[in-house]
């Protein structure tokens, strides 16, 4: 279980983050100037190099939107110019991708990030490279919404795995679609028919909590509060649920901590922007008491469960069930060692999560519920306090990677192992290193007492 510190305070990561936007420039730098393209994208490192191998296209938008959040944190226009031009050269065909789940990470990382940046002032404005973003990003989340699977109690968008297939991962593409819909993009189906983007992000969300996450209700024997499933399994011909599995946690009966880090952080970022839009808008999908309600129990859940199964600071390991933990003996009694001889642990989970434990205390201290808003924000705190701070910063000049000991694909054995070691460790991945960027900055400009940042602040 991790050990709050209640004593963190913004300002005291003043010097940690201004070592990590230099770590983190010159970690761009690196992979600017080293990666051969050719490859594909770059997804994890090996041997502290960023290398290629996945499913699909998914994480080119987090190395472009990489160097625009180091633009948005330094002001250090070389950064700008890497995010911009790379994202007019090669993100198109991430627009009408129509086999991912992915376009929250992809679109709303660059397009999103550039949009913003104009509309708060911190690039020139210029109307026509505004409609450039406003329309990837109207297409992209239209796109994104294509991709469905209709299901007894509604629907959702199915992951590259098939139409039977709810991703947890995908509660970050909801971003798209509520980009989408708020910037006024009309959806046109067969026959002209109008599909409501706002209603297919929603159910897609409803989707997602009421199949990827568990209560502690009874629905099997493995049933605890915020406990989630990676992948919810669905007979395409009755819209029946059928089974919670994993790809790439260890099995659909125990949690894969990025898959719950996505859940955190999705949904705490979708309940601040519940919280910004006219209850006359959210009438027809059932009002927002009713949407902020299953929100919230999803959020806070999730929030929980990485709270009691994580180790002391903060860290988890790459999933809460995997079967050699015990091998560890009082493992979550103490910090998370990434060089022992039985699992990993996952940072990347580690910078995903502290977003939503952020998000999350802000939202309910802001709503007048300090005590239960603030054990969540200081418990994101401390998950930064590790984080940002050697062995999981990295610090060697040659290495790639910003955030050490990353894990893509435990069960498929993806992962690097060093001469030496029995598990893989010291390595990191381009999700990892992006959402670490996200939290650094969301964490500085609360620090600096700039513009709050959301995914939604794209529009205006």
């Amino acid at each position: 279980m991790i050990t709050i510190n209640s004593a963190l305070k913004p300002t005291d990561f003043s010097a940690k983050l201004q070592r990590f936007w230099e770590l983190s420039g010159q970690k761009i730098s690196l992979i600017e100037n080293d990666y051969d393209v050719s490859k594909g994208s770059p997804v994890f490192t090996a041997a502290g190099k960023y290398t290629t191998r996945g499913w699909t296209e998914w994480t080119q938008g987090f190395q472009f939107g990489s160097a625009i959040l180091q633009f948005d944190a330094t002001g250090e226009p070389e950064f700008l110019d890497i995010g911009r031009k790379n994202t007019l050269a090669v993100m198109a065909p991430h627009i009408s991708h129509i086999g991912v789940h992915d376009h929250g990470f992809n679109n709303v990382s660059t397009y999103g990030n550039l949009l913003r940046l104009m509309h708060e002032g911190k690039t020139p404005f210029n109307e026509w490279e505004k409609n450039f973003y406003e329309l990837a990003l109207k297409i992209s989340g239209a796109v994104q919404a294509s991709r469905w699977t209709i299901t007894k109690t509604g629907g959702f968008i199915h992951s590259f795995n098939g139409p039977h297939s709810l991703f947890v991962d995908t509660i970050r593409s909801c971003r798209a679609l509520v980009v989408s819909h708020a910037l006024g993009h009309v959806f046109q189906g067969e026959g002209d028919a109008k599909i409501n983007l706002l209603d297919r992000a929603l159910q897609h969300i409803k989707a997602t909590a009421d199949y990827s996450v568990f209560y502690g209700e009874g629905r099997d024997s493995y049933d605890l509060w915020g406990r989630t499933a990676h992948e919810s399994v669905f007979n395409t011909k009755d819209g029946a649920f059928r089974c919670p599995n994993s790809q790439q946690g260890y099995s659909g009966f125990t949690t894969w901590t990025r898959g719950l880090a996505w859940a955190m952080c999705g949904f705490a970022e979708e309940l601040e922007w519940l919280a910004t839009r006219d209850d006359a808008e959210l009438t027809p999908f059932g009002g927002h008491d009713t949407i902020e309600a299953y929100l919230l129990k999803a959020a806070t859940a999730t929030c929980d469960f990485y709270i009691d199964h994580t180790p002391t600071n903060g860290i988890p390991y790459w999933d809460t069930g995997a079967p050699n933990l015990h091998k560890l003996g009082d493992y979550p009694d103490r910090p998370a060692d990434p060089y022992n001889d039985f699992e990993p642990v996952d940072s990347s989970a580690a910078a995903i999560g502290a977003q939503g434990l952020l998000r999350l205390g802000k939202y309910l201290t802001e709503k007048g519920q300090t005590e239960v808003g603030q054990r969540y924000w200081q418990t994101g705190l401390t998950v930064l306090h590790s984080l940002f701070d050697e062995p999981y910063l990295s610090t060697n000049p040659d290495h790639q990677g910003l955030i050490l000991h990353s894990i893509y694909h435990q069960p498929n054995g993806w992962d690097y192992v060093p001469e030496g070691s029995k598990i893989a460790n010291g390595e990191s991945s381009m999700w990892g290193d992006y959402h670490a960027r996200e939290v650094a900055l969301y964490l500085q400009r609360i620090i600096n007492n700039e513009p709050y940042y959301t995914f939604y602040a794209c529009v205006r």
